[in-house]
């Protein structure tokens, strides 16, 4: 058994590594005695204390160079002690063991069904509907490692042959692909794998820019409606610019489709495209466990440390929707919705581009933009006319969400913009799915 995951070069330093020094060569042990894995409620048949998840992990996707450039918000866990590790020794009392490859360390689709109101939703719902995952660049091992997630945990087939994946480039080529990129693969990996977590009888289809420009992917989100998906997700973001509103209207002005884009992984600020106006920005959120609780879960911000956690904030650009009525912000302000995305709560995904072949732990707001895609589809197609961003404002302060009212992710002048609080807040919006309700109109 390895005692660390598989790594390979990076294409910019560890961010979290720096602040997070937990380490899965290390062990739990070892983790306690640095003081990196706190103790918490002990079982009552060993005695075995249950380690606080803390981990280590890397960027996918390089930060962009220039204004118009984007990059993926996937972040790889590369050491350390996960929540799903850690509930799933606690509950047996024994102590975690370091990850490896072979098997996930990460919440799969029964944990997020389950977290999100959505058992019932994802055995029912979906049939016909079709999620949209748009990113740069090509994957080539999307579709097999796609099959072996699903194979894993039991979910039907989603293959081209069957028809329910489809891989195309920003034109709508399935044969002129992009060239492929290993970062840019594992965000495909996390996409591919979280649309199917949650709406596992959905249709995927994969659409590639050829570059990580947001005029390449602003022209992919065009192929896929023009290809007929309903929902579309986009895991990348880049620093807002003088040329967002004329991207709204080019690229993100579709009646009738739910847009999600991630929020950003850099802490407070607010970022392009997730500040465009026609679309639902996606903050990120710390998952647990928690049996104390009707829900069995709790969720918090999610902050590593003032750079480094879900974004959120004012634009500087963008004209605020009409159903935005927060006044902190003259401006659109993100988030609108949230969902997991600490990395040291993360999901499983299956990749092998680029990687050593096996199950890693990611997190990001790359995890919770495909959530929330999978979460509007399980609703049912919106409404012709409508912004499905508007629709959770509708249900905002009833129990088709789930209120997340503890956290931060970073500092600024007013305080709901950075700070959790009951009700509408920067980093988390109106909070979580609790069900599909609030993602219906």
């Amino acid at each position: 058994m390895r005692t660390t995951l598989p790594q390979r070069p990076s294409p910019t330093p560890t961010r979290g590594s720096r602040r997070r020094t937990g380490a899965a060569a290390l062990g739990v042990a070892a983790l306690v005695l640095a003081g990196l894995g706190a103790a918490g409620t002990a079982d009552a048949r060993t005695g075995a204390a249950r380690v606080t998840p803390h981990v280590s992990w890397t960027r996918a996707c390089a930060t962009p160079a220039r204004a118009g450039v984007a990059a993926c918000n996937a972040k790889r866990v590369t050491g350390g002690v996960t929540e799903y590790m850690a509930e799933k020794a606690f509950a047996k009392g024994v102590t975690p063991k370091a990850a490896d490859a072979s098997t996930p360390s990460g919440f799969g689709p029964t944990d997020l069904q389950a977290a999100y109101g959505l058992t019932s939703a994802a055995a029912a719902n979906g049939s016909g509907e079709t999620i949209a995952i748009v990113d740069a660049y090509n994957d080539p091992n999307a579709e097999t490692d796609l099959a072996t997630y699903r194979s894993y945990y039991g979910l039907t087939a989603c293959t081209t042959a069957n028809g329910c994946f489809k891989k195309v480039s920003q034109t709508g080529s399935t044969t002129s692909l992009p060239s492929s990129d290993s970062g840019w693969a594992e965000e495909i990996s996390l996409d591919l794998d979280m649309a199917s977590a949650v709406c596992p009888k959905c249709n995927i289809t994969l659409v590639e820019a050829k570059s990580a420009t947001m005029a390449n992917l602003g022209t992919a989100v065009n192929e896929a409606v023009t290809l007929g998906a309903k929902y579309v997700s986009n895991s990348y973001g880049g620093s807002e610019s003088s040329s967002d509103t004329s991207y709204d209207t080019s690229y993100f002005k579709h009646t009738g489709v739910a847009i999600t884009v991630s929020a950003g992984d850099s802490g407070y600020g607010a970022e392009y495209p997730a500040s465009s106006q026609y679309v639902t920005s996606v903050g990120g959120t710390a998952l647990t466990k928690a049996t104390s609780t009707t829900r069995g879960w709790t969720e918090s911000v999610w902050k590593t440390s003032s750079t480094e956690g879900t974004g959120s904030g004012c634009s500087s650009y963008d004209t605020k929707p009409s159903w935005q009525t927060d006044t902190g912000c003259s401006k659109r302000t993100v988030s609108d919705v949230s969902a997991v995305a600490d990395p040291a709560t993360g999901v499983a995904v299956y990749d092998s581009y680029g990687i050593t072949a096996g199950w890693y732990t990611f997190g990001g707001t790359s995890a919770s933009s495909p959530i929330i895609a999978g979460v509007y589809a399980l609703g049912g197609t919106p409404s012709s006319g409508s912004y499905p961003a508007k629709f959770p404002y509708t249900a905002a302060g009833t129990s088709a969400l789930n209120d997340v009212t503890s956290g931060n992710n970073g500092s600024c002048s007013t305080s709901y913009l950075c700070t959790a609080t009951t009700g509408y807040d920067g980093p988390t919006g109106w909070g979580t799915p609790e069900g599909v309700t609030a993602f219906t109109g």
